[in-house]
């Protein structure tokens, strides 16, 4: 095997990635699909910390009305999360993976708490690290939470998995024209409100040099090929 390009990754995954043709909830094949891959970068000797949004079930900033204050709501948002962490963990450890998930909110009946020093523990020992609960504040999305956790743990690269090839000036989907960016920076991506992290998370990663990479979570085997090296997707740098 050749030098891997990267060897400590931070994945961020879209918790629509899990809904399969399904109009929400959690799709077991696909997690499962997921897992494999996740599973064969592990076999190569990458250290893998996993972060997984929460949209398949609900997003808090969404459900927010007069009734349901966006704290909780976005409280609600962080449980989500956990949910698909742990049906992650359980495809993992099917395959014989062995796998952490960490939630930045207490809940030991089910988890571990967050500890930066255990997590990279964990990594070190080849164990994958689901970061669950986004940061557990509210008014920070996922990808933020996938920025904040990649700097701790000293992550070599950030990757968002998404329905994309990359990142585009427009959604490809109702813009067939869009124009496609293989390398931009950070501050061409926050000036041009491109949508490809918020800008909390994108400002994070600019600021603490980890650099970023947008592939398309269903192009089976991209995520390898980048961390071999391989000019995949967009580049943020």
């Amino acid at each position: 095997m050749g030098e891997l390009a990267y060897k400590r990754i931070l994945l961020k995954l879209s918790g629509e990635a899990f809904m399969g043709d399904a109009a929400g909830g959690i799709d077991s094949a696909t997690v499962l699909r997921l897992a494999e891959e996740i599973k064969e970068l592990c076999d190569t000797g990458v250290q893998v910390g996993l972060v997984i949004g929460g949209g398949n079930i609900l997003r808090g900033s969404e459900i927010a009305s007069e009734a349901l204050n966006r704290v909780t709501s976005d409280h609600m948002g962080m449980l989500a999360t956990v949910i698909n962490a742990l049906a992650m963990q359980d495809s993992l450890e099917s395959l014989g993976q062995p796998v952490r998930v960490m939630s930045a909110l207490k809940i030991n009946q089910v988890c571990e708490d967050f500890k930066r020093r255990r997590a990279i523990r964990h990594l070190e020992k080849g164990r994958v690290v689901i970061f669950a609960a986004g940061t557990g504040n509210p008014f920070f999305t996922t990808d933020s939470a996938a920025s904040l956790r990649g700097i701790e743990v000293d992550a070599d690269l950030l990757i968002k998995a998404t329905k994309v090839d990359g990142i585009y000036s427009e959604d490809p989907v109702l813009n067939p024209n869009a124009e496609f960016y293989p390398r931009i920076s950070f501050d061409e991506a926050i000036d041009m409100r491109l949508n490809v992290m918020d800008a909390t998370a994108l400002v994070l990663c600019r600021d603490h040099n980890l650099t970023l990479r947008v592939v398309n979570i269903f192009d089976k085997g991209a995520i390898k090929r980048v961390v071999n090296g391989e000019d995949v997707g967009s580049l943020v740098q």
